[in-house]
């Protein structure tokens, strides 16, 4: 997810010309500094009787495997954010156990924090932003869609893997 820079100043309308390497953007009236600030994510990863819980997505990584997590809305709690994700995606309700980590990589705008959860009800079913959804054995999981899922399932295994 790529932040596309403000061209004017939301202050005064002054063009804001592309700066130097390593300068920010700034407005030559001196009004206003942009900052490319992260996007936050949260997700879970419910156990259920051995088994984890994941959905085919639409997106970002379309039609492709991943836990059910999206973004956090601003004044929402992460912890909630991750708790109603997981509902809308598919349908089951969780209880969070703890948190897994916090991932990021250089160039991406996306910060993602991973959580530990159980599922405590409901049947999984395919919400409006996934293709379907399915429980795996944590050693049998399909091709997951993002780079840090075998790093957040590695971590959750040593720590988490007995609570679900």
């Amino acid at each position: 997810m790529e932040q596309i820079p403000a061209k004017f100043c939301p202050r005064c309308g002054t063009a804001i010309p592309d700066p130097a390497p390593g300068d920010r953007r700034t407005c030559p009236r001196g009004d206003f500094t942009w900052f490319a600030d992260p996007k936050l994510a949260a997700g879970v990863l419910v156990a259920r009787e051995g088994k984890l819980l994941l959905g085919r997505n639409h997106a970002p990584a379309l039609g492709r495997w991943a836990f059910p997590s999206g973004f956090v809305d601003a004044g929402e709690v992460v912890e909630e954010a991750a708790v109603r994700e997981v509902f809308e995606e598919t349908g089951i309700k969780v209880l969070l156990h703890g948190l897994i980590g916090v991932y990021s990589e250089a160039g991406n705008a996306v910060v993602f924090i991973a959580y530990a959860g159980s599922a405590t009800s409901g049947d999984a079913v395919a919400g409006p932003e996934a293709f379907e959804v399915g429980w795996f054995a944590p050693d049998q999981l399909p091709e997951l869609g993002f780079t840090h899922d075998a790093r957040i399932v590695a971590e959750w295994a040593e720590r988490f893997a007995t609570s679900g």
